[in-house]
């Protein structure tokens, strides 16, 4: 992702490069007021980030998934002093697919089992991927309830029937898959599928840049892709 967002800003007049750097090397002589962190590394090292974000006065856009408690509530905070985007995905279509699946979740919510799949490359650490955890969480909102009470990740052995309230994530590692998602609404007379395949890096890259440029005049809060774009898409409960 580092290398597709270079190679789209290097490409774009309207931005200058900074500095480029590794989750180990030091970002705090880079920043000043006027540049935009964007960030996609590991989400140990994005608390961190934040805090320079917030000493530096500088926004933020966050493309980083796989956050613990702790440190979701890290970028939180700093999203009180600083503008943050924070977004598990950066594609235009992918927030549209979260739109899809937001309306088809509250007209199928009854008597539809719902099953999320969402393919990656062999290199990907964590699982699911934050755009299937996002999509579970637009799903169990439809259903009153929140994500981590429904879902069931996979399935081994002798579980028994498949309960009407669980939503189903799988997640397949290998190869090259740049980003695949499918949500499927399956009843016992019909079913309904919404999904996006991402054929580059460079649509993630794109929809950073746009974010950077979105947020670099907005006032300090927590925002989403949604908001770049436009979109309106409920927030989980």
């Amino acid at each position: 992702m580092g290398q597709a967002i270079l190679q789209c800003a290097g490409s774009d007049p309207s931005f200058e490069v900074a500095a480029a750097v590794d989750k180990s090397e030091p970002l705090a002589p880079h920043l000043q007021r006027g540049v935009v962190i964007v960030d996609f590394t590991v989400h140990s090292a994005t608390p961190a980030f934040a805090e320079l974000a917030v000493q530096k006065g500088c926004p933020m856009v966050i493309g980083t998934t796989g956050f613990a408690y702790a440190e979701r509530n890290a970028i939180t905070a700093a999203a009180k002093s600083v503008p943050i985007v924070l977004a598990p995905n950066m594609s235009v279509g992918v927030n549209l697919l979260f739109i899809l699946t937001q309306v088809a979740a509250s007209v199928l919510k009854d008597g539809f089992d719902v099953e999320i799949v969402e393919k990656h490359h062999r290199m990907k650490k964590d699982s699911p991927s934050g755009t299937a955890a996002r999509l579970a969480e637009l799903v169990a909102q439809a259903k009153g309830k929140h994500a981590a009470k429904l879902v069931r990740h996979g399935r081994f052995g002798d579980l028994g029937e498949r309960s009407d309230a669980e939503i189903g994530v799988h997640s397949v590692r290998g190869g090259g898959y740049v980003g695949d998602h499918e949500v499927i609404f399956a009843s016992p007379e019909e079913v309904v599928q919404v999904s996006h395949h991402a054929c580059t890096r460079e649509i993630f890259a794109k929809g950073a840049l746009l974010a950077a440029k979105w947020v670099e005049n907005m006032s300090p809060g927590l925002y989403d892709m949604p908001d770049v774009l436009g979109l309106q898409v409920s927030q989980p409960l």
